[in-house]
């Protein structure tokens, strides 16, 4: 598991598994966001199970799936709604490689921060979204 920081109140991962949660806590993390649907794979952890366990840790949990190069409004927008919520953060979002949850994060901030910037912010964390503005 990596912890790949975008700000310092969101950071993306590659697909968590339940024996990461507490790591993820004693980072520092309140919320963690699901951005991967359900049975993509067979190898990964069912959101319910991370949701059952976060909520054991005391952990909020959001379950915001992405199929692939499917991004719309209502996710942007339920998305921003969410992380707006200063008290829940700081977030730890995760997908199959993290690219979704850090392209949501870029989405979700089109408004507020330049483009060079995001691009900035998103390669820092080890992510190129430069096809994202193309």
């Amino acid at each position: 598991m990596n912890f790949n920081k975008v700000t310092d109140n969101f950071c993306v991962s590659e697909q968590i598994t339940v024996s990461d949660l507490q790591t993820i806590k004693e980072a520092g993390f309140k919320s963690i966001i699901c951005n991967r649907p359900e049975n993509e794979s067979s190898d990964q952890t069912s959101y319910h199970e991370i949701q059952k366990h976060c909520e054991l840790l005391g952990l909020s949990f959001f379950n915001l799936p992405i199929i692939p190069g499917q991004f719309n409004q209502e996710l942007i927008h339920e998305f921003k709604h969410i992380i707006s919520e200063d008290s829940q953060g700081p977030f730890f979002a995760y997908c199959r490689s993290g690219t979704r949850s850090c392209t949501l994060w870029a989405l979700a901030h089109l408004h507020q921060i330049s483009k060079e910037d995001i691009l900035i912010q998103t390669k820092k964390a080890g992510y190129d979204l430069t096809q994202l503005f193309s």
